[in-house]
């Protein structure tokens, strides 16, 4: 059993419901039997204007530290086995009709995104504990290596290692000669957490680049996380979160976090603003996944870095078992019995499975024009990080 194993079901299986400790205990034994000993993984810091790093070399890695090759930049829909390639259908487009899933359910296109955002209008107030009483915790720790895997502590101390030779104390930048002031210029760091309402993804980097120590002196931060979601309600949850935690300053005095209602197909920015886009356990519930990664990439920086934490599909038959039968008879169950909405959580779960396959995912975000495109999976298949670059 390697030891991330080994953690991650220590940390987790103590505020595990009854139902979820079955789920986590037979996960370990499978995960103990079948993963290899191999618990090195070897991640790339994002390349920003600070850091120069070539994008990586299209693989896939899983989270034991074990990589299967991939290479399908010439063949977007294609998968290897043993190093031989077989070809597939070429990639379709995501959306080629006027109707779409919701689920099981067969809707116009137009109305997915309606009624999406009543699913998340309805679970917003019971949205972080319902995630706990799903997967027993392990959200938290797919959300922790994905906080890893973006790099932005390092990052952040870089950044903060230039300001503090570039900026005033007052935060405004240095003029040159007599040792004037100028007007702050642009973040050096910028990242953008897409249908990230309630700030679980933001607050990890919040607190990891150091913000809320850095809200408590006067002027704007030189590193800016904005939380964009399509649905309000889940915004106010965020925002509420926010000032509870950390207090006002971080939103009204550093504006180092800020909240931006808006659809990832069209997001309210402009062009080449961000170093860093994050999307996690939202990206299948957009209409046009390939619309969706299209404007992300628009938004980045050249040199700019995506990743995407989604549910996808879990490579180990017996786990594949369990997991379906905790999906469909468990969790709609919890949410009739805890937030006495079985309908949305009954669509959460079979929106996973409609959703694309990694090597899919993997296609889809080639073709909008990210470069070095990799996944990792975690917990055997049952989320996967999607990460590419877009090009300098």
């Amino acid at each position: 059993e390697t030891d991330v194993a080994k953690n991650a079901t220590k940390r987790n299986v103590t505020m595990a419901t009854p139902a979820a400790k079955s789920f986590l205990g037979k996960t370990a034994d499978v995960t103990r039997h079948t993963l290899t000993r191999n618990a090195t993984i070897q991640r790339s810091i994002p390349n920003i204007r600070l850091l120069s790093a070539a994008a990586p070399e299209p693989a896939t890695q899983n989270i034991d530290g074990t990589t299967d090759d991939k290479n399908i930049k010439n063949a977007p829909n294609t998968t290897s086995n043993n190093n031989q390639q077989q070809e597939t259908k070429p990639l379709k487009s995501y959306l080629s009709g006027p109707t779409t899933h919701f689920g099981y359910q067969s809707v116009f296109a137009t109305e997915k995104e309606s009624r999406v955002r009543r699913v998340f209008e309805n679970v917003a107030d019971n949205y972080d504990v319902m995630n706990d009483l799903m997967s027993g915790g392990l959200h938290r720790y797919w959300k922790d290596e994905l906080l890893k895997m973006t790099g932005v502590g390092p990052m952040a101390k870089v950044v903060r290692r230039r300001a503090s030779m570039s900026y005033g104390l007052d935060g405004s930048a240095k003029g040159k000669g007599n040792n004037e002031t100028q007007p702050a210029q642009e973040p050096l760091l910028s990242i953008l957490d897409v249908a990230g309402g309630t700030g679980d993804i933001a607050f990890r980097f919040l607190e990891s680049a150091k913000c809320v120590e850095r809200a408590k002196s006067s002027g704007h931060d030189e590193i800016t996380i904005t939380v964009c979601d399509i649905n309000p309600e889940m915004l106010r949850v965020g925002e509420s979160r926010a000032r509870s935690l950390y207090g006002h300053d971080v939103i009204d005095e550093s504006k180092a976090l800020t909240f931006v209602e808006g659809n990832a197909q069209s997001l309210p920015f402009g062009e080449n603003k961000f170093d860093l886009y994050t999307i996690a356990f939202g990206l299948r519930n957009v209409t046009d996944v390939d619309v969706a990664l299209r404007d992300a990439y628009r938004v980045l920086k050249p040199g700019g870095r995506f990743l995407c934490l989604e549910f996808s599909r879990v490579k180990v038959p017996v786990l594949a078992e369990v997991y379906d039968a905790y999906s469909f008879h468990v969790i709609p169950a919890i949410g009739e019995f805890v937030a006495k909405d079985r309908d949305s959580y009954q669509y959460l779960v079979e929106s996973i499975r409609k959703f694309c396959t990694q090597e899919e995912l993997v296609g889809r975000m080639e073709a909008a024009g990210f470069e070095g495109v990799k996944f990792t999976n975690m917990t055997g298949g049952i989320v996967a990080v999607h990460e590419g670059w877009k090009p300098l």
